[in-house]
């Protein structure tokens, strides 16, 4: 999201046969036809200008595809590119194309649009996370499959992003409406959307391989967790991407109709503090909050334990992963001493969360605990994602918020003082600079000082790891286990006879 969220993150259509969002509608099923149910609807299909985990999370590797991707282990593999050369320096990266790739209108993909692809990130996008682009000095074309980046210093991280939804691959004769008419290199292409309800994919006739398992795809939006269950219990959608009603997992796996794959993310659950604001630009008071919520006894009532206490904004898919969980166990006492101690020993905070069940269901425990330590808690939901972007992210209008942070390593937003966090730290900058540009040894040693450090600083209350707990019809094979990149990626889906 931008987060993550927005990791979290982020996510339209049943025209065929008009059924409405929340409906149990049966869906039919000719074999190559999918429906795939989520909570949170994309607010358009512009995520290069609108933030938020759901437009990648239905365009990426399905609609728009990059030079690279992430495998289910986070790895970064081929995917419009057949191969790529680094130089010793690490500054050069040569790249060579795929050929025979043309985008959904028609044009053909060549390096000219590798070039157009990334410069833009750096002139037209507006979300934050462009900053990305920023190592990059310049892109040549050495020939129409041939596209060479050269960095202006070395980068770690270049190369993975590239794999998110700031390497996507555009044309320029595909960008007049993309709020509305996406056009990518992906298996499918968005047919038609109804807001409030679904999105509409079907088979790209242009696209480059084999045509994938399911021709159809509706992409459903359920903004009641029930509402969602009821749908595939009720035949009106085959999968649920993320169950975001823990209790009801069980009677998924009791029910032989179904398949429930449970794996990891790297969607943190995060409180968030508002560092640039008072009462909270005092550690005291951040490390007070941190210390009076049970992580342990949240995550039991939220999430039923399926997720994992982390203790900072690392998941333990990345290579510098250590446990932090008990790095601020829970203390109510000292909690108290601390708020004492900073001059606020009662205070009144606004925890502003966006409408989203994990969210709801967190911050009723937050509130709660708080409470127990004299801190009073209003909880203000949002609508998501329109207003909780607006004026939690973008206007920074909040002293707490509640959110899934989904986008891969991204505990680089620490680094900028301007993102909605307020946290402004020259030694976590430092750090994060250091690890960039360090040997693989040296990232690992780097990064996991920046992962102390905001624990120490309590720069942000980390209340668990979001599962990926996935639900299906026994037909639908090729389910990913651990969701580490941004896309519900439909290219690995099969079916069984």
């Amino acid at each position: 999201m931008k987060a993550r969220l927005v990791a979290a993150a982020l996510a339209l259509l049943l025209v065929a046969s008009g059924c409405s969002a929340g409906s149990s509608a049966f869906v039919p099923d000719d074999g190559s036809t999918l429906a795939v149910g989520f909570a949170a609807e994309p607010q358009n299909f512009d995520f290069t200008r609108t933030d938020g985990a759901a437009i990648p999370q239905a365009l990426l590797y399905n609609v728009y595809e990059g030079l690279v991707k992430l495998d289910d282990q986070g790895r970064v593999v081929p995917l419009l590119a057949d191969s790529w050369t680094v130089s010793q320096d690490r500054l050069v990266y040569d790249f060579t194309l795929k050929p025979g790739v043309t985008f959904s209108n028609g044009a053909e993909f060549t390096a000219e649009d590798v070039k157009f692809s990334i410069n833009r990130v750096k002139t037209d996008w507006t979300i934050s996370i462009k900053s990305k682009m920023d190592v990059v000095d310049r892109v040549e074309v050495l020939d129409p499959l041939r596209a060479r980046v050269v960095l202006t210093k070395p980068s770690n991280a270049w190369l993975f992003d590239m794999a998110s939804r700031v390497g996507a691959m555009f044309t320029p004769t595909g960008i007049a409406d993309l709020a509305n008419k996406p056009v990518g290199t992906g298996p499918y292409e968005v047919t038609s959307r109804r807001r409030g309800d679904s999105i509409l994919l079907q088979a790209n006739r242009r696209f480059r391989g084999p045509e994938p398992a399911y021709r159809t795809v509706y992409l459903k939006y359920y903004k009641d967790p029930t509402a969602l269950n009821n749908a595939l219990l009720s035949n009106g959608i085959d999968v649920i991407g993320t169950i975001t009603a823990p209790d009801s997992i069980p009677q998924f796996e009791a029910d032989s109709r179904f398949n429930v794959i449970q794996g990891t993310t790297n969607s943190e659950v995060v409180l968030a503090f508002n560092n640039a604001k008072e009462p909270l630009n005092d550690v005291r008071v951040r490390r007070a909050l941190t210390l009076a919520i049970d992580r342990k006894a949240l995550l039991a009532t939220a999430w039923a334990n399926r997720g994992t206490l982390i203790g900072s904004m690392v998941p333990p898919t990345d290579p510098w992963y250590e446990d932090l969980s008990a790095a601020h166990p829970h203390d109510p006492a000292q909690a108290r001493a601390l708020l004492a101690e900073a001059g606020k020993p009662a205070l009144n905070l606004r925890l502003r969360i966006p409408n989203l069940p994990y969210a709801v269901s967190s911050a009723q425990v937050v509130a709660s605990q708080l409470a127990e330590v004299g801190v009073t808690v209003t909880i203000e939901p949002l609508d998501f994602p329109a207003v909780w972007l607006k004026q939690v992210f973008t206007d920074h209008d909040y002293d707490l918020s509640i959110i899934q942070h989904v986008e891969a390593r991204d505990i680089t937003t620490f680094g900028r003082p301007s993102f909605y966090w307020g946290y402004d730290s020259q030694k976590t900058r430092d750090l994060l600079a250091k690890a960039d540009a360090g040997t693989p040894e040296e990232q690992v040693t780097a990064m996991r000082e920046v992962a102390r450090t905001l624990s120490d600083d309590a720069a942000a209350d980390w209340l668990f790891l979001f599962p990926n707990v996935v639900a299906a019809k026994k037909k639908v094979t090729g389910i990913v286990r651990n969701q580490v990149s941004e896309s519900f990626d439909l290219t690995t889906l099969g079916r069984s006879e």
